[in-house]
């Protein structure tokens, strides 16, 4: 069983995002249950001196294919510890860049 934290940067986007996206935390239930089994989803993202994911998520509210869901973005901190850095929605933000992620990384481990 892995152990999943949600620092602050994704507690507020995530607040703000289901304001406008009823079935958020639904929508992300399935994807949390995958992490916390071990199972690492979505793509490694290079170019960063952390074991960075990011994954994408189904949007029950907005089922528009690949474009419409929402983005996860985490950190392995060990093989039984990750951290959930930042969600977006594709729809309101085109990409995050590798200096937002460092950012974040830098905010989650001070």
């Amino acid at each position: 069983m892995v152990t999943v934290q949600f620092t602050d940067p994704f507690k507020r986007r995530l607040k703000q995002l289901a304001k406008r996206y009823r079935s958020i935390k639904t929508d992300l239930q399935p994807v949390l249950q995958q992490l916390q089994a071990g199972d690492f989803i979505g793509d490694q993202i290079t170019g960063l001196n952390a074991t960075a994911f990011k994954a994408r998520i189904r949007n029950s509210d907005i089922p528009t294919g690949k474009s419409g869901g929402y983005r996860l973005i985490y950190q392995i901190l060990s093989p039984s510890s990750i951290a959930l850095l930042v969600i977006y929605a594709k729809s309101e933000q085109v990409d995050i860049n590798a200096d937002e992620i460092k950012a974040l990384l830098i905010k989650s481990s001070g």
